[in-house]
């Protein structure tokens, strides 16, 4: 009994080997395997390192720099096995209490504002807008905004409202893009099944154009399942003139920037193109992670692992509300007089 004792108590004492990652790998094998460089893990590691260094060595503690490195690896594979076959030497029942200890100190606002944050300025503004016009002529553009769908596991409480019009268990993520692909806005925390102008209605960048924090002369770009505002533009589903056709195409060909910035984010963070295995809250931290961490990779000039920014295929939102039906969604008459003097004004 007392041998069986000391056998087990060796066995405690034997840790597999955990390599110096950051050491081993050279940049590039680092984006490709963790979508950071060295330079920004170790700026993010520095960010959280009082909040999931362990207080003590004991029993191998693990280090601050490998928690965020499981926690990215993680995120970029959506693969929690995956995780602990990196030379990381970590159990697989603690790569989990890692991921989660990490996201935790990742998703407050003190980080996620620090890489998400909408211009206000007029000189970002302008910037913003200059570069929006460049794409197709379209003015005053500050964002575009959409809608894309996070699959989830069914969730023990209210499962019903999180089925989506497809049929699955998703997480409504509504997301405003610059022109560069930057993440300006994200709200993360809405079931599948509410529409996208629901989910702006009640969205603090709406209150931000509503109480005049935000200029005049600048507004959004959003597909038909928005409502037509003075902030927020969307096309005509039956135009009737040359000009609206021209506004249309304009508006079409600007709007592709949110599509194509949803496909790179969730082509960088594979955990969001799979089905993800926690409950919605930590989904929305997920979310809300990869959002910032997308930033920050824009401010590196890092590109997707394999080196093209191309499109990926995303749930489209498939609602296209008639102009008719679209004030029970809370689109105002002034929004669609708005647009009309916009045309007249600018696509003449």
């Amino acid at each position: 009994m007392e041998g069986q004792q000391q056998v087990r108590a060796r066995r405690r004492r034997l840790y597999r080997e955990r390599k110096d990652i950051l050491n081993l790998y050279d940049d590039s094998e680092l984006v490709k395997r963790y979508r950071l460089d060295r330079g920004g893990i170790i700026l993010i590691t520095d960010f959280v390192r009082d909040a999931i260094t362990s207080p003590t060595n004991r029993s191998n503690a693990i280090s601050a720099e490998m928690k965020v490195l499981t926690t990215l690896r993680y995120l970029a594979t959506g693969k929690m096995q995956l995780c602990n076959g990196d030379d990381m030497g970590i159990a697989q029942p603690t790569v989990s209490k890692v991921i989660s200890q990490t996201l935790n100190a990742l998703a407050t606002p003190a980080f996620i504002s620090r890489y998400i944050q909408f211009p206000t300025q007029q000189n970002d503004i302008r910037q913003t807008q200059a570069t929006f016009r460049e794409i197709a002529n379209f003015p005053g553009v500050v964002g575009a905004i959409d809608g894309t769908h996070i699959r989830i596991v069914a969730p023990k409480e209210y499962e019903a409202e999180y089925i989506n019009r497809k049929n699955y268990h998703s997480i409504n993520v509504q997301v405003v893009f610059d022109a560069s692909y930057k993440i300006l806005d994200v709200v993360a925390n809405w079931p599948g099944s509410v529409h996208d102008s629901r989910i702006w209605s009640e969205c603090g960048l709406k209150e931000d154009f509503e109480r005049g924090f935000l200029p005049g002369g600048c507004h959004l770009i959003g597909d038909s399942g928005y409502p037509c505002q003075p902030w927020l533009m969307t096309p005509y589903l039956q135009p009737r003139t040359e000009e609206q056709a021209t506004y249309n195409r304009a508006h079409k060909c600007t709007r592709c920037v949110v599509e194509r910035g949803i496909g790179q984010l969730k082509r960088r963070f594979h955990v969001l193109l799979g089905e993800i295995r926690v409950d919605p809250v930590k989904t929305t931290k997920i979310v809300m992670v990869c959002a910032a961490l997308h930033n920050l990779c824009k401010e590196r000039n890092l590109q997707l692992p394999d080196g093209q920014d191309i499109d990926l295929q995303q749930d489209v939102h498939e609602d296209q509300p008639d102009e008719a039906n679209a004030f029970r969604h809370g689109e105002a008459r002034d929004g669609l007089l708005f647009r009309d003097h916009f045309v007249n004004l600018y696509f003449q």
